[in-house]
């Protein structure tokens, strides 16, 4: 992973985020962590939510040491009934909130006539349960105060599947139409709803698959590279900020060309 320093000199759109107040779910690393550092260094104070306390104050630390406002707020999305606690404590905390980023994701690959039960449960439960109840939760402060964004994190498995992820694809699938349908709810209140479909992206996870994957991506991804968490991040920091006021229930999809 790039240092801090490296994220930072790449990033170029800048938007003015002072005086919102962001929740970024999956927070304490990878493509979370970048889009936390982005939002916080365009002057959104960031509520930080992910399952581990110590990576969530190395995030939390970082960004304010570069001159941001993070607050933790550890989270397991897997369970249901602490996210409505999560949110009402970021409300409580920072004063509003305007926008909500469902990043938080797992894999339980496995082909479909081997899945498990549990490895279906586990990340219909991760990847888009947690989302809805995170957008039931945030959808109210935002309609009170007339304005919000909602972001969530797709994948272009879930427009065009991909052998061993079907508890996966299925997962990013239904998480864009929840994003068409609520985005259509909320519009009247001035809250946007979107997603952003990520292709192959440089992480720790696609550096394990060694060269392998760099003859997959000169095969298949006209860019003929891999994606940098930061590209996501600014795809994010787009549709988070109030120039993006008529882009509603729409999925970006940021692949290289992949999928066309």
């Amino acid at each position: 992973m790039a240092d801090d320093g490296a994220r930072v000199d790449r990033r170029r759109l800048r938007v003015d985020l002072a005086g919102q107040v962001a929740l970024v779910t999956g927070a304490s690393q990878g493509l979370g962590r970048s889009i936390a550092e982005a939002l916080a260094a365009n002057g959104a104070a960031v509520a930080l939510v992910a399952r581990s306390v110590d990576k969530l104050a190395e995030v939390a630390g970082a960004i304010r040491a570069a001159g941001g406002t993070a607050e933790e707020f550890p989270c397991d999305v897997a369970k249901g009934e602490e996210i409505q606690r999560v949110v009402e404590a970021v409300v409580a905390k920072l004063g509003r909130l305007d926008i909500l980023v469902n990043n938080a994701g797992v894999t339980r690959d496995n082909l479909c006539p081997r899945m498990s039960d549990d490895e279906w449960d586990q990340v219909l439960t991760t990847n888009l349960r947690a989302p809805f109840l995170f957008i039931r939760a945030a959808s109210r402060p935002m309609m009170q105060q007339r304005y919000g964004r909602i972001i969530n994190v797709a994948s272009i498995s879930g427009l065009i599947g991909n052998a061993g992820q079907a508890n996966y694809s299925a997962s990013k699938a239904g998480l864009v139409g929840l994003t068409k349908t609520v985005a259509k709810e909320l519009a009247g209140r001035k809250v946007t709803v979107n997603a952003v479909a990520p292709g192959f992206i440089a992480s720790d996870m696609t550096a394990a698959l060694g060269p392998a994957l760099d003859d997959v991506v000169k095969a298949r991804v006209p860019a003929k590279r891999l994606g940098e968490a930061w590209e996501i991040a600014e795809a994010v920091l787009f549709l988070a900020s109030p120039s993006s006021g008529y882009v509603t229930a729409q999925t970006l999809v940021v692949d290289g060309g992949l999928i066309g």
